[in-house]
């Protein structure tokens, strides 16, 4: 299995001003927007696509905001690897309507970790 990237997720706790507030603010060190679904924002290196970081209200599907996502080439490999060791799956494995194919699953340290592939 091969990580593509690896994204943290920043909890928006104002909403969608504090969404606009970290564009602005991010934007000043040269990142730009890359995704906006009006719950989750994603600013990156124009230098370096895999440089990233996103800005979440919420997510749109899941019970909980994950605080890291991995982008693996298999996520269904990853999903049975972590399901076989006894990870906590927070979210079952899903095809999303924007994309990608997701679960959540809970860390060692209690975070909750987004692994995902994009679809097609």
């Amino acid at each position: 299995m091969t990580v593509r990237r690896v994204v943290p997720n920043i909890r928006a706790e104002g909403g969608a001003e504090a969404v606009r507030e970290s564009r602005a603010f991010y934007g000043l060190l040269g990142l730009q927007e890359v995704m906006d679904h009006g719950w989750i924002m994603t600013l990156g290196s124009p230098s370096d696509p895999t440089a990233q970081v996103s800005f979440m209200t919420h997510d749109k599907t899941a019970p909980v905001t994950p605080d890291l996502s991995v982008e693996v080439d298999d996520v269904d490999a990853a999903y049975e690897a972590l399901r076989e060791s006894g990870a906590e799956i927070v979210h079952p494995l899903r095809d999303e309507e924007w994309g990608v194919r997701r679960f959540f699953v809970r860390d060692p340290n209690g975070r909750v970790i987004n692994v995902l592939t994009h679809r097609g």
